[in-house]
Parts: structure tokens; sequence; C-alpha cells
């Protein structure tokens, strides 16, 4: 089926969303609505508030008042001011069971010095130099998922192929049991979700299944403190002077692991995918991309940057402060919106468009920046440049069916579904 084809449907929604976001007036924009994200057409609005009001403020929405920052270079300064936009206490807009009592407590959601020394426990089993070490068996995994494709056939890429990857990467990680690994991506939805939306039916069961989740931890934990040091993200947290007693501490234990095996799951999963569909919509950058195989790992970095698969994070204002002639005041919530800015016309032109080549593709802040940098971005450009040079090496070409099937988020930019059909070379 023709790209044309396939894609004709989003592209009348683009075209008229962007006709609502340019005569909708600014204070009645709200771009943390779900069903925006849950469309795809949230980009034109985040365009309209980059030209117009970049740092813009929504008095009403689901998730109560919050600011909107929109531009590459505000998004950046903001991060690096953690005195006065702090991540505690939570890290998304949407807060579970509608109040802060069920929040977890993680490091990404702390500021220094305690968000430096529990993250500082974990760094080591994603660092370059460990992530090189992994090569061979991300590469060994790859070769064997992609082996069993049913070329030729129509399947589903998310099931198949992104979740597969990330949850063996997840289960290596944590030194969690193998056989029983699609429970890490189910938790990963869980933990990310809001009831109705095809996850959970209730914020009950939510914390009934997180339950599930940290009560096989800390039988894992149990385990690890019995056992000499190794190289698994559990032990590193039980052997670690900082962190060796956060057992005692059961929610704080369970926002961490929530927080590691979101970061591993979502992040990459969604990157696996939004590169299939991304070269399907902009099938030139497929043919350059099969004249030279060598753009992979540059590739990869304008995928992130394109998929931006975490739309946000948000920030909390200690103290009343001025920032862009505009005055946020104490407890204000503030959405930081990594989407918006990798699209930020002033640093990425044509930022709608997947250029593999682009020059600049890897200043993206998908990762984030400054103290709350993903831990883990090695790891996950690895996992997406050995996967695509080994698709490159089976396939001529992976051809999307249909339009995905989308997470209802405004902090997971997913996907449930992608039908795909692979062509040999």
């Amino acid at each position: 089926m023709e790209p044309d084809t396939v894609f004709s449907r989003h592209a009348a929604a683009l075209q008229n969303a962007r006709s609502r976001a340019e005569n909708l007036p600014l204070d009645q924009i709200d771009v943390a609505d779900r069903d925006l994200h849950w469309s795809d057409t949230a980009l034109p609005y985040f365009e309209r508030l980059r030209r117009d009001d970049p740092i813009h403020y929504c008095p009403e929405s689901e998730f109560g008042p919050y600011w909107s920052i929109t531009r590459f270079e505000d998004i950046r300064k903001i991060e690096l001011d953690w005195q006065h936009f702090s991540s505690e206490p939570n890290i998304a807009l949407f807060e579970p069971g509608g109040g802060e009592m069920e929040l977890l407590p993680m490091f990404i959601a702390m500021d220094p010095p305690k968000h430096s020394v529990q993250r500082k426990a974990v760094r080591p089993a994603v660092s370059p130099k460990h992530v090189r070490k992994l090569e061979g068996m991300i590469r060994g995994r790859a070769v064997r998922v992609l082996d069993e494709l049913p070329v030729g056939e129509e399947f589903d890429w998310v099931e198949r192929v992104s979740i597969e990857l990330t949850t063996q990467m997840l289960a290596t990680l944590f030194g969690f049991p193998f056989e029983q690994r699609r429970k890490l991506t189910r938790w990963s939805d869980v933990a990310t979700t809001m009831p109705g939306d095809g996850i959970i039916d209730s914020w009950g069961q939510r914390k009934t299944e997180l339950d599930e989740c940290l009560g096989t931890f800390l039988d894992l934990w149990d385990a690890r403190s019995r056992e000499e040091p190794a190289f698994d993200l559990i032990s590193m947290l039980v052997h670690a002077p900082a962190t060796n007693d956060m057992n005692t501490r059961p929610l704080e234990y369970l926002g961490n692991l929530v927080l590691l095996i979101v970061g591993g799951n979502d992040t990459t999963r969604n990157s696996m995918t939004g590169g299939v569909l991304a070269l399907n919509q902009f099938p030139g950058e497929y043919d350059k991309l099969r004249a030279n195989p060598d753009l992979i790992p540059n590739m990869v970095s304008e995928m992130i940057r394109w998929q931006t698969p975490l739309p946000h994070m948000r920030r909390t204002v200690t103290e009343d402060v001025e920032y862009g002639g505009r005055s946020f005041h104490a407890g204000d919530k503030v959405a930081l919106w990594y989407l918006s800015a990798n699209r930020d016309e002033d640093v990425f032109p044509d930022g709608d468009t997947l250029r593999i080549d682009r020059p600049n593709a890897g200043e993206q802040l998908a990762f984030g920046t400054g103290i709350h940098h993903c831990v883990g971005a090695h790891l996950g450009r690895l996992q997406l440049q050995v996967l695509w040079e080994e698709i490159m090496a089976r396939f001529d070409r992976i051809e999307v069916m249909a339009e995905p099937t989308r997470v209802r988020s405004n902090f997971v930019r997913g996907y449930t579904e992608l039908p795909v059909r692979l062509h040999p070379r």
C-alpha cells in the first residue's frame, strides 16, 4: 500500500488540527489534552505556542492550571535551574489517584543531593563502558527475533519486535526471571496510564498491580542480599551504601523500580516502532538509508528526536520567580515539552520531517539535560543502532500497512500496535 494511502486520514486530521490551532484563543489551548496526543495532532498547537506564546499559561485542564515551556533554549535553561524549578514531588502532570498521597518517590523526582546519591548507585549498569560489553548479546537477540518474523505476511511490529527486544533487555538489567519478563512490560504500562485508557479500569487496580511488582522485587532484593555483588540493578541497590536500606522504604523502592522499568521500556520500545513509522512516512529517507547504511548511527539520534518517546517532564516552582518576562509562583506546575523543543524551528529546521542525515540530530532533548539526563541513553541508542543494522542486512523494506494504534497519554508517546509487512532484500 502506498504511504499516501496509509497516512491520508492522519494527514487530514493534522490539517484540521492546524486550522483549529491557528484560530483558537491562546488561553483556550491545552497541549496536555490527552486526546491530542492519542490522535497525534498535538504538534500544530505546539507550533502555534512556540511562535505566539512560548511560555504559555493554561488556566484550566484535566490536570489543573499549568505552564507550558515550548522552545528548546527555554526548556534547557529551566531544566538546569533545579533550585527554582524542582523535580519534586512529581515529574508528570497527572497525579495517581487524583492526589499526591499515592506518588512514588524516585530519584528522577528528587533534587540534589539525594537525587545524585541514588542515581550513582545504578549508573554503572548502564555506563558506556558496560554497555559496550552488552553489544554481542544485544545483537544476538536482535538476530533471533528478526529471523523468526514472517516475511511477506502482515504482523504487529510492536508485539513481535519492539516489546520483545526491550523486555529481554530489561530482564537482563534487573536479573529478572526471563520466562516472566512480560510482567515488566505490563508494570511499565500500568505505571504510566490513567483509568479508562485501555490498560487499567481504576486507580485501585493500578495499586494492586504495582503492589505485585513491589512484592516480586522485594523477593529479588532478599535473594540478592544473600549473594555476592553482581552487575544487575537490584544487586547494585542492595550493595551500595547509600541505598542498601531502600527495602525498608518500600514506596521509594517501588518508585525507583518504576522509573527504571519505564525508562528502559517505553523510551526504546516506542522509538523502535516510531522509527519504522517515520521511514514509511518519509520514503525518500528510506531510499537514502538503503543507499548509505553508514547513516544508521545518526539516523538513530534523528529517530529519537522525531519520536520523542516522553513528550514532557514536569517541574514544580519552589518560590516566586521571574523568567522570560513571566511571573511564576511557588507551587505552579511547569511542563517542559520535549516534544515541542525537538521541533523548534530555530534549532531543527523543518522539524516535523525525519531527515536521517540531519547534522545536529544529536542535540535533541528527548533524553533531557543537566542532572536528569537519561542515565540509560547510551544503552537505548545502542539497542536501536544494532536493530537497524540487522534490519538492513535482511530486509529491503518494512512496509507499514495501516496507521498505528497510539497510547492515550501526554507522558508517553507510544504505540500499542503497528501492522507491517517485510520485504526481503
